[in-house]
């Protein structure tokens, strides 16, 4: 049979307020568009359907709408689970209506093993499915200690647990596949994941994956990696878009494998054109470079992080101006480090710092004068700063 794995659509996600539901109707699309001209079996979701427990309307409309069209009447068969950005409620909700068209919407954690046929194939899948197991979802009290490593290993211990249990369901002629949301140690985050765990304490091994499952699709990191040290296939399919400027350079894809009973398995990587690109300029001329790249064309339908090098502030004429002649900008940093790094080494030992600050703030910013929670900050950062010069000297 064929499977594809995807995961983290988040749909209903913006970026810094700008709405990307159009970006997410095109993946949508497309993802229909690759089961189709796949010959996809089986379309594993493995969690983050919505980026929030009460997505807006148009978001829920669009992933039941392209459930419907994979599913195309019980043709083809779906499973999704919920991820730690969904609520669980909301997922299974639709549950009874659902299942008649072969989609199986997976919202708590739970013991039973799901059975799927594939008529094309004649084959059968068993999928071991566990949604996002917080301690509220698992509805149990892992550990009593603050202790954090007493925390992860029993936590560990209990995923470990349940995909054991569940392995009991595998079969030598069945598709045994597992599916989680969960935060396998070692993978590679990015800044747009939303923490699962408090410290390190709610992770679990690449070892306590299930040996017997023939795959693990697995969700919540937004950078497609395999597992490495995962006793079986497993693997992070990966967001289907960039959701922040620190994915900006990885290529998005979805996931997919031919797999039969007893067979290893070998994931293929299918990539994804849906989506604007995330890009950061890096203006070190200044104000002229940007027009200059602009008047060029350059990253004409992508969002924008623009760092522009400057000696003075700039205006609100010219922020506007940008912004009227490319929309994608999200994020204009102006950035005035080498002149104040100046100012400091000069004047630092005759006038206090916070002083200086407040004086180099008033000219950059055209007589304004810092609030104190803003200098507060600025003089905390400066002795983090000293602090890890002190612990490099040393």
């Amino acid at each position: 049979m064929r499977v594809l794995h995807t995961a983290d659509w988040h749909l209903g996600r913006t970026l810094e307020g700008r709405s990307r539901l159009q970006e997410q109707a095109q993946f949508l699309d497309e993802l229909v568009d690759i089961v189709r001209d796949q010959q996809i079996d089986v379309v594993l979701m493995a969690g983050d359907v919505f980026d929030t427990f009460n997505p807006p309307a148009a978001a829920e409309e669009m992933f039941y709408e392209t459930m419907a069209r994979i599913a195309d009447y019980g043709k083809r068969s779906v499973a999704v689970i919920s991820g730690n950005h969904d609520s669980p409620d909301r997922i299974q909700a639709a549950s009874s209506l659902a299942n008649k068209h072969g989609i199986t919407l997976i919202g708590r954690p739970e013991l039973a093993v799901h059975t799927i046929h594939v008529p094309r194939t004649t084959e059968v899948m068993k999928l071991a499915a566990l949604p996002y197991p917080s301690e509220s979802r698992l509805k149990e009290v892992l550990s009593e200690s603050n202790d954090e490593l007493m925390l992860r290993n029993k936590y560990d211990e209990k995923i470990q647990a349940i995909f054991s249990t569940m392995s009991e369901s595998f079969a030598t002629d069945t598709v045994n596949i597992a599916m989680s949301h969960i935060f396998v140690a070692g993978g590679s985050s990015t800044d747009s994941e939303r923490p699962i765990e408090v410290g390190g304490a709610y992770t679990v091994l690449a070892t306590s994956l299930p040996e017997q499952a023939q795959y693990v699709a697995l969700g919540h990191l937004h950078r497609p990696q395999n597992i490495k040290r995962a006793r079986t296939a497993a693997r992070y399919s990966g967001s289907p878009l960039a959701y922040s400027f620190s994915e900006a350079n990885y290529a998005k894809s979805v996931t997919v494998l031919d797999v039969a009973p007893g067979e290893t398995v070998k994931p293929d990587e299918v990539y994804l054109s849906s989506g604007k690109p995330l890009v950061t300029w890096k203006a070190k001329e200044g104000l002229l470079e940007v027009y200059r790249w602009l008047d060029e064309g350059r990253d004409k339908h992508a969002w924008i992080d623009l760092e522009i090098h400057l000696q003075d502030a700039l205006t609100t004429e010219e922020i506007q101006k940008l912004r009227k002649l490319h929309p994608g900008f999200i994020n204009i940093r102006p950035v005035f480090k080498q002149e104040f790094e100046e100012a400091v080494h000069t004047s630092r030992s005759n006038m206090p710092i916070d002083e200086l600050f407040t004086r180099f703030y008033s000219k950059q910013s055209g007589g304004a004068t810092p609030d104190r929670e803003l200098v507060e900050l600025f003089l905390k950062l400066v002795t983090e700063d000293e602090k890890e010069d002190e612990v490099e000297r040393s």
